[in-house]
């Protein structure tokens, strides 16, 4: 399965999407935006997730970051 198809998915069925699988999509596409500041940006925040043991807090926190998903498809 494509990194796209998988992103689509996750958009259109965040709430049943576990956050592991968010952020195994979502680290392979910040090594595709262009920009070091906002790859290093995004590396933050997922650490800061990846820290958290409770699901919870973690899809509050992957919510914040849907918009990269977003912008990630826009531009295929």
């Amino acid at each position: 399965m494509s990194v796209e198809f998988r992103a689509k998915q996750i958009l259109d069925n965040f709430n049943q999407v576990s956050s592991n699988e968010f952020l195994e999509v979502l680290i392979q596409i910040q090594e595709k935006f262009q920009s070091n500041i906002t790859r290093e940006y995004l590396n933050g925040k997922l650490k800061t997730i990846l820290e958290k043991d409770d699901e919870v807090e973690k899809k509050k926190l992957c919510k914040n970051l849907l918009p990269y998903m977003d912008w990630y498809l826009q531009g295929v």
